[in-house]
């Protein structure tokens, strides 16, 4: 072979060895050469399992999934872009054999609603809210609106509220709706909503799963109903992560459940902290058993184990500049848009995560102008109190 050629071909397409890499590697391959045709037939008329192309499938990719189907004890799963782009695709796949509606918590990320409102509602999806904890409430819509899909978080964003998953998932399965979970603010370790009964489950990886803040992605789950139409229209509108994210969110994940744990501590005690403060007005955490969910808190998360978000309200501010003085006076909490780092993280709601929903859809909601979101990191707990402290005084 000539110079040009040898540049081409040269080293690429060896076959696997027989030792097996400790590390799952990451297969930047957009495509696979098969045996031969016959065998490239039946991967893509999916009789035979392989590779063929990646916006199918990629054995990277492969491994992040079976990953977090084991987590949630799932029938399979589907890694993709970011964590806005797996709750499309959930929405779109439970929607696709199902009446065009959705009922939604009316306690969801800002991002949640204007999916449904600016991006699935001029394709003919109709979305009507509901509180989620009001039981009554959820079947009179479910009996009233007939929708094919209740979509609410597990807990949820920014005023952590917790519904009773297992009793949605039984007015769902009564009424024929899909239930569609977003698992992100809880993760596997506390809440896993399959077993519960839910049908999918969606998590922005980027959070507590990836937990560094250097890769994004989405991760859906699925129970077997509703795998196939997942797989299927994910081969047609390829919203797939790419392999390299893969990579690095599922070394991320080996060592979720120890930053989790600690997330949480650091989390009661910060919000136990907050209640003591005379400038903070209001201080919102599943611990505290004057939680309007702290019956159904008792129930679905494990003791201690709570979430490491924290959310508190300051006292006498009443516009966004006097929450600005506060937040540009923390040096060592991090202030960027994004939750599940290591590090301590602070976001302004009104600003950021809701800053596209109304004053008056937000005052429904409960988010006030004085709101404050954070994200606890695994740092010291002193060390965390000391910033807010100095930030407060």
């Amino acid at each position: 072979m000539k110079i040009q050629t040898k540049a081409v071909h040269s080293g690429d397409r060896k076959q696997p060895q027989k030792q097996i890499p400790v590390a799952t590697p990451v297969h930047f391959a957009a495509s696979w050469v098969c045996s031969d045709q016959a065998e490239q037939d039946r991967i893509f008329a999916a009789e035979e399992k392989g590779f063929a192309y990646s916006r199918y499938h990629n054995p990277t990719n492969e491994a992040l999934e079976e990953l977090i189907t084991s987590l949630e004890n799932g029938a399979g799963a589907l890694a993709c872009a970011s964590g806005m782009a797996a709750l499309q695709h959930a929405l779109m796949a439970a929607l696709m054999d199902r009446r065009r509606k959705v009922l939604c918590a009316r306690d969801v990320y800002g991002a949640t609603i204007k999916l449904l409102m600016d991006v699935l509602g001029p394709f003919g999806v109709e979305t009507t809210f509901v509180d989620t904890g009001d039981l009554a409430a959820v079947e009179r819509a479910l009996e009233e609106e007939k929708p094919g899909v209740l979509l609410m978080e597990t807990i949820s964003n920014p005023l952590l509220r917790v519904s009773d998953l297992p009793a949605l998932s039984a007015l769902c399965r009564k009424h024929g709706a899909a239930l569609v979970v977003d698992n992100t603010f809880a993760s596997p370790l506390l809440v896993r909503p399959l077993e519960m009964g839910a049908n999918i489950v969606v998590h922005s990886s980027t959070k507590y799963l990836g937990g560094h803040g250097d890769t994004l992605g989405g991760l859906i789950v699925s129970d077997q109903e509703h795998l196939e139409g997942i797989r299927r229209l994910s081969r047609i509108v390829g919203p797939v992560m790419g392999p390299m994210e893969c990579f690095l969110t599922m070394r991320g994940i080996k060592t979720f459940p120890l930053r989790v744990e600690r997330q949480c501590r650091n989390a009661q005690g910060l919000a136990a902290w907050l209640r003591q403060q005379p400038g903070v007005e209001c201080v919102y955490y599943p611990d505290d058993p004057r939680h309007p969910d702290a019956e159904v808190v008792s129930r679905l998360l494990p003791d201690g184990l709570y979430g490491g978000m924290v959310s508190f309200e300051l006292k006498d501010v009443q516009s966004k500049e006097g929450v600005f003085q506060f937040l540009d006076r923390l040096k060592l909490i991090v202030k960027a848009t994004s939750l599940g780092d290591v590090h301590t993280m602070v976001l302004y709601p009104w600003i950021a995560s809701h800053r596209d929903v109304s004053p008056k859809q937000k005052q429904r909601m409960g988010i006030r102008e004085n709101l404050i979101r954070v994200s606890v990191g695994i740092e010291s707990l002193d060390d965390i109190i000391a910033d807010v402290a100095q930030a407060l005084a």
